[in-house]
């Protein structure tokens, strides 16, 4: 039986209904995966952001805990040398002291001609020379001359070895220094410098670690003594 016109339109319309309606299901399908997608995208992309976010600042503060701890450590290493600074000026000073007292030694003949003596027999002692030339201050020369067979003697029963003592009249130690004298081999080839001021030196180094210890106190960074 053949369709009519009006049957044809109204199969036409609804396969066109039936086609719509699967466009538009298909449609809101695809939005719907679509927005999915789009949140999951978003979500992955808002979290690795936030990570490196979190991780820039992470890095960030400790940055700036490194140069906190630089910084304080610089400050530290500035404060010790200043302290040591501090302890080296005061050292400099407590045997500039020292020095300053020395003519206190020479105030007494008989005691600083005895140091005269051990001084010139310690020499002696050093250098184990047949002939030796003693330089003292002019104003020291007169117990230079008495001391020097006293000296001599000594080093003979020490060593038994003698040696021939002359003053250099020729080149006076410094009046302004506080005494003691120096010892030359022939032509100056070695010096032994026993002047009091010398003497003071030696000991001031030998001595360094008590000296800091007396007036500073014990180190505590200190292992060892020596």
């Amino acid at each position: 039986m053949a369709l009519s016109d009006a049957d044809v339109q109204k199969q036409i319309h609804h396969m066109m209904a039936f086609i719509e309606q699967e466009a538009n299901e298909k449609a809101e399908e695809i939005d719907a995966r679509a927005e999915e997608e789009f949140t999951i995208e978003k979500g992955r992309l808002v979290q690795q952001n936030r990570l490196k976010i979190i991780e820039y600042y992470e890095r960030k503060e400790k940055q700036v805990e490194l140069q906190k701890k630089i910084g304080a450590s610089n400050q530290l290493n500035k404060s010790r040398l200043e302290v040591l600074k501090a302890q080296e000026a005061h050292i400099r000073n407590v045997l500039h002291e020292a020095r300053q007292k020395l003519h206190v030694i020479t105030q007494s003949d008989a005691k600083y001609q005895k140091l005269l003596e051990d001084l010139i027999c310690q020499g002696l002692c050093q250098l184990l020379e047949p002939e030796l030339i003693i330089r003292c201050r002019r104003a020291d020369h007169g117990l230079i001359e008495t001391v020097i067979p006293i000296a001599a003697q000594r080093y003979k029963d020490q060593t038994g070895r003698t040696c021939k003592l002359t003053v250099d009249t020729a080149n006076w130690l410094p009046a302004e220094i506080c005494g003691g004298i120096e010892l030359l081999t022939k032509g100056n080839r070695i010096k032994v410098s026993n002047t009091l001021e010398a003497r003071l030196e030696m000991l001031a180094q030998q001595m360094l670690p008590e000296i800091r210890q007396m007036l500073f106190g014990a180190n505590p960074n200190r292992k060892f003594d020596n």
